[in-house]
């Protein structure tokens, strides 16, 4: 895969990723630790930022494809996996117009979609859906409309979704988690999230 050109997106999180590096702070996010409990089997990490779901997905027995656009994360998730003998693969990669072959049981995207365009993060969701086997389930958290903390962004390539609009995406599959979150954010802003566990039909 062609690594992702630089971005102010990219830019912030790979300076966030080099000072967690250095201070070893690897838990896992409050989305995290959600989905966790769901994922079984083949998996596939989209925008695994440091891998810290990935990590706890392997040693929980499962075999991680994991991808980001952070040179600073793909190299240091490579790093622990390879210490620790997981049976991960992390690359680096554009997340806008990527490929991969197969399906795999849990497909996550967490705090990914939201960093689009609009048509771009609509048709990373379809894709999403395609790249989960029946029976598998898909892990999505992103953004919502009422978040005012934009500072992370890259102007024009972002996308804060509708309150509904990922259930609805996954409407006909079942729903096994659904949580939304605000927390405080700088400047007196907020952060509001949607978070979904949705298993693809088996028919």
């Amino acid at each position: 895969m062609v690594p992702p050109q630089k971005n102010r997106t990219v830019e912030f999180f790979d300076s966030q990723f080099q000072r967690q590096v250095l201070a070893a702070e690897y838990a896992l996010n409050p989305f995290e630790r959600a989905v966790l409990p769901f994922v079984f089997g083949g998996v596939l990490d989209l925008g695994c930022g440091l891998g810290n779901l990935a990590i706890e997905a392997a040693r929980q027995g499962c075999h991680v494809t994991a991808l980001d656009a952070s040179p600073t994360a793909i190299a240091d998730l490579n790093r622990r996996a390879q210490e620790q003998e997981l049976p991960i693969t992390a690359r680096q990669a554009d997340l806008r117009h990527f490929e991969i072959e197969g399906q795999f049981d849990s497909v996550i995207a967490i705090g990914l979609f939201m960093f689009f365009a609009k048509d771009v993060a609509l048709q990373g969701l379809a894709r999403v859906k395609q790249l989960t086997k029946p029976g598998g389930i898909a892990a999505v958290n992103l953004l919502i409309e009422g978040t005012t903390y934009l500072d992370m962004f890259q102007p024009g390539e972002y996308y804060l979704f509708l309150e509904q609009e990922l259930p609805e995406c996954f409407a006909g599959w079942t729903q096994e988690y659904r949580k939304y979150e605000s927390f405080p954010a700088p400047n007196d802003t907020v952060k509001r999230f949607c978070t979904l566990v949705a298993r693809r039909p088996v028919r």
